[in-house]
């Protein structure tokens, strides 16, 4: 094909009215009357396969029953007594994968319980109401712990302890907490400034303190917290991000899909920000989709998303494909880049046809290209932190080993999240890690 010369990336391609439209609420709430119609629909099975299914062992039933018997502020207390994050999960939890594949009506109907609908409707009703803060802190243990990261594991972690009566200090590289929740989700997923309305939130716990702006850089840093505080967590996240290793891969409108997000959720004038007219985004896992759809949002022309594999194998979930489908996006499966075509400004991307030979990728020999005036990568993530290794910590490659309650090998650090190794990269997963470990951490402290 012919590849144009001229690159076509510029701002304003759509109204900030439409952009508002746009960017709306991916997932319209219930009214109360939905919400309870809905509740009803829940048989209460005893011992309940969607309990089972919910990384955070959130008691569906039960939260699900007051919902319907109108007790809003009870099924909030139920959900965030066993999730503190029970508000960002029930947006951005793939749900059908996890409590709503197992359950009951599922098999019977092939129409779950909106579990996951139905959990941000008790939980934004208590966000929002006069009196948000449902827990009280324990009595002052006298004990301090550290919290690098404040994602979802660490603000879990932080929270649950400071719920259990201890100081806590969460060090973050950002300037606002969140991690992920604030960085890294599309911006439809959590619009109204969601992310941060729920850190307050965990904050009014009281007892966290956050320190912004703040890297773990040397071992010199790591060591000092473990000497000035009686415990260390670590939640940072991943902080780097694979690279193709293909020629031309610095050309500009070449970037990282996840700094591509991060730079969108901190935009708050969206048709100031600049987009192609034809983008490509290499990768087949969520944060492939949300920059796909979010490129399609902001007024790309075309849009192809593009994985090596075929559909079945994309880590995306299957809700999450075809939520990129229905917005314009073109899904291409059983190509791998080859090259990046231009001079100094991308203007398109070779691929290789694939196929599976013996259980292994190979090359059919046939090419294809695409035109691209900007190129998003979207291939995976490392933690990428040499202090790690320098430090002594027990790795599964770039990753922290670690035991069931989140306990490294160097005492007094426990580690949880994607930093962690194993484990499905979910949100609600890393919150169960900072929630196993600040207890951990608290039996610890308490018989020290």
């Amino acid at each position: 094909m012919t590849i144009p010369s001229t690159p076509d990336i510029r701002a304003g391609r759509i109204s900030a009215a439409e952009c508002a439209v746009r960017f709306a609420d991916a997932t319209p709430r219930f009214t109360p009357a939905q919400a309870v119609l809905e509740a009803e629909r829940c048989l209460y099975c005893f011992d309940a396969p969607c309990a089972t299914a919910c990384p955070t062992h959130i008691d569906v039933p039960s939260f699900i029953r007051r919902i319907a018997d109108g007790n809003l502020r009870g099924a909030a207390h139920a959900i965030l007594d066993a999730n503190p994050l029970g508000g960002m999960c029930a947006r951005v939890c793939p749900t059908e994968n996890l409590c709503e594949q197992v359950c009951v009506r599922s098999t019977q109907e092939g129409q779950p319980v909106a579990i996951g609908r139905l959990q941000r409707h008790a939980v934004d009703a208590l966000i929002e109401s006069p009196r948000p803060q449902l827990f009280t802190r324990a009595a002052a243990t006298g004990k301090r712990v550290a919290v690098v990261g404040a994602g979802p594991a660490g603000m879990a972690c932080a929270y649950t302890l400071a719920r259990l009566g201890h100081e806590v200090v969460v060090f973050d590289a950002q300037p606002k907490a969140g991690g992920l929740n604030e960085y890294g989700l599309a911006a439809y997923k959590t619009p109204d400034d969601f992310a941060q309305r729920e850190i307050q939130w965990l904050l009014g716990i009281g007892g966290i303190t956050i320190q912004a702006d703040w890297k773990l850089a040397t071992t010199a840093q790591l060591d000092a917290l473990r000497q000035d505080f009686d415990a260390l967590f670590l939640g940072m996240g991943l902080a780097s991000t694979h690279q193709l290793g293909l020629a031309g891969e610095h050309l500009a409108g070449v970037q990282d899909a996840v700094a591509f997000i991060a730079t969108l959720r901190q935009t708050e004038d969206l048709t100031t920000l600049p987009i192609g007219r034809r983008v490509v985004v290499i990768g087949g896992g969520m944060t492939a989709v949300d920059a796909a759809v979010q490129a399609k949002l902001l007024g790309a022309e075309t849009v192809h998303l593009v994985y090596r594999r075929g559909p079945e194998a994309m880590s995306a979930s299957k809700a999450e494909q075809q939520w990129a489908q229905t917005q314009g996006v073109h899904i291409l499966h059983w190509l791998a880049p080859a090259e990046l075509i231009g001079a100094e400004q991308v203007s398109g991307v070779r691929f290789a046809r694939q196929t599976l030979a013996n259980g292994r990728l190979t090359s059919t020999g046939d090419m294809q290209t695409l035109a691209a005036d900007m190129v998003l990568k979207a291939i995976g993530q490392d933690l990428g932190n040499p202090v790690l290794g320098a430090a002594g910590f027990q790795l599964d490659g770039a990753r922290i080993l670690t035991d069931g309650d989140g306990q490294t090998n160097l005492s007094g650090v426990w580690a949880g999240g994607d930093c962690r190794a194993g484990g499905l990269e979910l949100t609600v997963e890393a919150v169960q890690h900072g929630k196993l470990s600040a207890h951990s951490i608290h039996a610890r402290l308490m018989t020290a």
